[in-house]
């Protein structure tokens, strides 16, 4: 069989719901969530259940050896086309690059799945470069927080759901850039609302527990517009809720808004499209960000810039004995507002 090469995620699973398979994967990479996801389908789907006692098996990087994983890939499988043996924690296992002289001449009738997380093998070792040759190599990289909301929109689009933008960019301020989270969080999520269904921000409000008025993004809002009490509104539950709104999380999210407002002035093309392209947001958020550009001049900007460094500071204890999370946001947000 002709070898896979690099393949994306899509025509990866593609490939494996036709039964076209490899005699080695290798799936590497910092986001354990697609690692995951394809060596559990390899597992799960493959063989059948009767085929699977006899022909597949599991180990793990802390516990086995590359001579017995090996000696396992090259049996021929029982009353079955393929064997399949998955290597998970691989970035655990002593001495693997001693799988080289089986990739080389790996055995057609077996599907050795090499799962290496948090990590990469090194592109410039031979062993690398046998399973480029003679299999599928899958890198699995960590998204951006920037895409998690698409993300989000096209994983609920796959489960016949939809999700408005700001109920996307909810759950990911909620979660994070965390992708095992934020499918356990939409599992949660879709267990009380039917297919077909559009999730909005009460649908989060409701069965996440994640404040539809009262988030990082509405408080961005009320800043852009003067509003002074929504402002001081928004702190005062982050300070009642400090688990869910800890300072430390609160301030990166401000320093990406008020620098990419601070980007906005500087474009030479304000169109809607232009914009969202350029800041990396959807176009449906573009309008709030002009109207912060007429809130914050330039000026203003790079000292707000320079006050969330400082306050960033301050919230991990550097120049600060005992001020709470709480009166440090409240003291921050007095003096972006004045």
């Amino acid at each position: 069989m002709s070898n896979g090469n690099d393949l994306g995620f899509e025509e990866l699973t593609g490939k494996l719901k036709n039964k076209i398979y490899y005699p080695v994967y290798l799936f590497h990479g910092e986001e354990p969530y697609f690692i995951d996801v394809l060596s559990e389908y390899i597992e799960q789907q493959c063989l059948s259940e009767l085929e699977k006692e006899f022909n597949q098996s599991v180990f793990y990087g802390k516990d086995s050896d590359v001579q017995t994983i090996i000696s396992a890939a090259r049996r021929f499988p029982m009353m079955a086309n393929y064997q399949v043996i998955i290597l998970k924690e691989a970035q655990d296992l002593d001495k693997i690059d001693e799988f080289l002289p089986y990739v080389l001449h790996p055995v057609e009738s077996t599907i050795l799945v090499l799962c290496y997380k948090y990590g990469t093998l090194d592109k410039r070792k031979s062993l690398y470069k046998a399973i480029e040759k003679n299999g599928v190599i899958f890198e699995s990289k960590k998204l951006y927080e920037n895409k998690i909301p698409d993300w989000i929109k096209d994983y609920l689009r796959k489960r016949n759901y939809t999700i408005t933008p700001k109920a996307a960019m909810l759950l990911t301020e909620f979660v994070g850039t965390d992708l095992d989270k934020i499918v356990n969080e939409i599992q949660k999520l879709l267990i009380n609302i039917p297919a077909g269904s559009e999730i909005n921000e009460a649908c989060i409000e409701k069965n996440i527990g994640i404040s539809k008025d009262y988030n990082v993004f509405e408080l961005q809002k009320a800043l852009a517009l003067k509003d002074a009490f929504k402002a001081n509104q928004i702190i005062a539950y982050f300070a009642a809720n400090p688990k869910e709104n800890p300072m430390v999380k609160v301030i990166p999210i401000l320093s990406s808004y008020f620098s990419k407002i601070l980007m906005y002035h500087y474009l030479p093309d304000k169109s809607r499209n232009s914009v969202a392209a350029a800041l990396s947001v959807r176009p449906f958020f573009v309008p709030d960000y002009q109207q912060a550009a007429k809130t914050f001049p330039v000026s203003r900007l790079l000292m707000i810039i320079s006050l969330l460094r400082e306050y960033d500071m301050k919230a991990k204890g550097l120049g600060n004995v005992s001020a709470s999370d709480g009166e440090l946001m409240k003291e921050l947000i007095f003096k972006i507002m004045h």
